[in-house]
This record gives C-alpha cells, sequence and structure tokens, in this order.
C-alpha cells in the first residue's frame, strides 16, 4: 500500500504514533511498539533518562535506526519552559522533531493555546518539526500552521480519560480549516474508537494511555493497529450513503414469482 504518512519531510508507513508512559516496564514498552506497528514513539524529555546506555532507561530499549524518537514537553506550563525542553532534546540528540505540549489546566490538561502559539512560532523559526498538542479549536488550529507548525494535534477528550472522540464536527472543522496534517491525540480508549476517529479522515492517531493501562498491552497495541489501518480504509474507499428505511440486497426485477 502506498498510503503513507508525510511529517515534516520524512515518511511513514503506520499512521499510528505511540507513547512511552504508564507502562509496567521498559521490556512491555518495546513489545507493545513491536505489536503496534508504529514507526513514531514519543517520549517526555522532562520524565526520561536521557542516558541510554542504560538498562533502565527507555531510551535502551528504543532502536532510533527504525522508528523516529519523538521528544514531547510533557509537564511544561509555559512557553519559555516547553521552549527550554525541547532545546534539551535536541542537543540530547533526539531529534528536531517535537511533540510541543504547553498545559494551561492542571485537572483537564488542556492546552494553553496563547502559550503554544508563541513557542509553535518560536521552535519552527529555529528549525524544528513542530507537532502541537492543541484544543478542537479550528481557529487554534489555523493560527498554529500560520506560526510554522508541520502538523496540528487536536485532542479527541481529555489525556487519559479514554472517552474518544467527543466532538468529531471540530476535528471535521480543523481539517477543513488547515493543510497540514491533523493528528488525533489524547482520549482514545479503544480499538473501535480509533477506528470511528479515523474514518473520519484524520492523518493518524496518537495514544499512549489506551494501550499502556489495557489489560493485555501486547494485544490492545496489535487492535490499534489494525483499527488504524482499517478505519483509513473505510474513510478511502468511503461509507455507503445512510437510509432511513430497508433496501433489498438483491435485486428485485426478475426474481421467480414476480
Amino acid at each position: 500500500m502506498n498510503d503513507r504518512l508525510t511529517l515534516g519531510g520524512r515518511t511513514f508507513g503506520s499512521r499510528l504514533i505511540i507513547g512511552t508512559g504508564k507502562y509496567d516496564s521498559p521490556r512491555t514498552m518495546a513489545a507493545a511498539l513491536e505489536a503496534s506497528g508504529a514507526e513514531i514513539i514519543t517520549v517526555a524529555v522532562r520524565r526520561v533518562d536521557l542516558d541510554a546506555s542504560k538498562e533502565e532507561s527507555l531510551l535502551h530499549w528504543l532502536d532510533a535506526d527504525r522508528v523516529l524518537i519523538l521528544p514531547n514537553t510533557a509537564g511544561c506550563y509555559t512557553a519559555e519552559e516547553a521552549i527550554r525542553v525541547a532545546r534539551l532534546g535536541r542537543a540530547a540528540g533526539l531529534s528536531d522533531f517535537v511533540k510541543l505540549e504547553v498545559i494551561g489546566d492542571e485537572k483537564t490538561l488542556y492546552p494553553d493555546v496563547l502559550e503554544l502559539l508563541t513557542a509553535t512560532e518560536t521552535l519552527a523559526g529555529e528549525g524544528f518539526t513542530v507537532l502541537p498538542y492543541t484544543s478542537d479549536d479550528p481557529v487554534i488550529a489555523k493560527r498554529l500552521e500560520d506560526a510554522g507548525a508541520a502538523a496540528v494535534m487536536p485532542l479527541a477528550s481529555p489525556i487519559g480519560s479514554g472517552l474518544g472522540l467527543v466532538d468529531p464536527l471540530g476535528i471535521r472543522f480543523i481539517m477543513e480549516a488547515v493543510s497540514v496534517p491533523v493528528i488525533v491525540d489524547a482520549g482514545v480508549g479503544t480499538a473501535s474508537d480509533a477506528a470511528a476517529t479515523m474514518e473520519l479522515g484524520v492523518d493518524g492517531i496518537l495514544m499512549n494511555t489506551a494501550i499502556a493501562k489495557a489489560g493485555d498491552p501486547l494485544r490492545m497495541a496489535e487492535a490499534m493497529r489494525l483499527a488504524v489501518r482499517a478505519g483509513r480504509l473505510a474513510f478511502e474507499a468511503g461509507r455507503m450513503e445512510k437510509r432511513a428505511y430497508a433496501t433489498p440486497s438483491s435485486p428485485v426485477a426478475g426474481r421467480v414469482g414476480g
């Protein structure tokens, strides 16, 4: 299949991005990554040991030749903090890519979009490929694109909630507003959530808790791999028209006794 995700000039065969947090061990995380088929995995710069030589470091379990290690600025509450952390990730040799998070509210973990815009503009100006986690607001999404974002990453629902996509219309509006890829980030809880989200036509999904906190993370990782692919195929195929009444599956004309 030639349907590939392109971000910052790089192409990927999988439209699923996964995170590294909340697993019971780095070994389980690495196995889930393998089962998911993901080619991008995100790591929190502030919460990970950047010394890959240590077995207890998450980076020890990741092969940078096989997957893009995507640093993120989780835990930052100002543009200044997020910019500093992004620079640290690049200086450590992780990547010029950054999943940009600037949190504005501790209860909902919703982004502070004003600080997010400031950080996006600064980091894009410094040559980063900026992928900002944002609200499901098409106006903000367009401003992030104008500020230099290589993609926008609106939430499906609050981080770690597992509620699935609560505002499909907001995501549709974002897809109409921007020309960069739209990757839904946060809130997907199970495979049906992932398939339904991909059926909207988004370019990808990022998830962490749905896999890491599943009863069997490896089975869920595989389920998410299949669901993302199925949803994308269904979008490309185009669903049948919805009808108010039944229509026969077999032709009526020429039936016996007709």
